[in-house]
């Protein structure tokens, strides 16, 4: 499973891709399953192709956080959470289902879609 994210240009804030727009929360990502991986590819492409929009947009790998999905790399999930130099700040402080995922979720490897961008395939 996969979600595309990217820093919007004009504030630096994370974004996500959902059916053609960008939004701020990850819990509103649009997630590709491996069957979906051309709409994924596609989705990268043409957020590559809003240098006005966005920022480095990249696929990140997701795991199964206790039913609900999470970034596996651990600085995926930071982003997701927002500013964390306080449990009121952020997109943390909202709380829910996907937050609370987002915060137990394991794994420290980085996901492909970054290391490809920091490879510049």
């Amino acid at each position: 499973m996969k979600a595309l994210t990217a820093n919007r240009l004009i504030d630096g804030e994370v974004v996500f891709w959902k059916d053609g727009e960008w939004v701020e929360r990850f819990a509103d990502a649009q997630l590709f399953d491996e069957a979906a991986q051309e709409a994924a590819e596609a989705a990268e492409a043409h957020g590559k192709n809003q240098p006005t929009v966005v920022v480095e947009p990249y696929l990140i790998d997701l795991v199964d956080a206790g039913g609900l999905w999470a970034p596996l790399s651990f600085r995926e999930r930071i982003r997701a959470l927002g500013p964390q130099n306080h449990p009121s700040h952020g997109k943390q402080a909202e709380g829910g289902a996907v937050v609370e995922a987002l915060l137990h979720a394991d794994g420290a490897a980085r996901s492909t879609g970054r290391v490809n961008l920091i490879k510049r395939k």
